[in-house]
């Protein structure tokens, strides 16, 4: 009976990773390096974990509303559409720290896409720990998300666990 409980639980780990992985579309290496990143930073693991995934450029993105998943985002980001801090930058792992802004470059403006978008991003609402201006397709990181901003479904202290066995 304790083999099987142990069993149960390491499954359920496991799967509370691989989703974190499946919706922030991070390789294992990668999210094993964040873990570890999140791991020395001081406060709880978990909620470090989270926030280390939140504050990537593709997701930034999609939160600002600038794209409609996060795998449209890390395209945009890829392509070369962004500039972070007045530089262009086309790394969708980038992490972003408060005060770093992030504009649609000059030269994608006049693009389809860049042009609709003032409209569609009108109806996406972007988390209080970003500032944007739909106007002028730019936005800035004001504060590390806190654990309530970031979606509910996600069981941090399952992950950590995982690790930590």
């Amino acid at each position: 009976m304790f083999r099987r409980n142990r069993q149960s639980d390491f499954a359920r780990q496991l799967r509370a990773k691989q989703k974190a992985r499946r919706i922030y579309g991070v390789l294992e290496r990668q999210f094993r390096r964040y873990y570890e990143t999140a791991l020395q930073r001081r406060g709880l693991t978990g909620d470090n974990l989270l926030q280390i995934l939140e504050s990537r450029l593709d997701n930034v993105v999609y939160r600002l509303g600038f794209a409609a998943s996060r795998a449209e985002a890390r395209q945009l980001v890829t392509h070369g559409h962004f500039n972070v801090n007045g530089r262009r930058t086309d790394v969708p792992s980038m992490l972003l720290s408060p005060g770093d802004t992030v504009e649609v470059r000059e030269g994608s403006r006049k693009r389809k896409y860049f042009k609709e978008l003032p409209a569609l991003a009108e109806g996406r609402s972007a988390p209080a720990w970003l500032m944007r201006d739909v106007n002028a397709l730019s936005g800035s990181v004001l504060r590390l998300p806190e654990r309530a901003e970031i979606d509910g479904n996600l069981n941090e202290q399952l992950i950590v666990e995982y690790y930590s066995r």
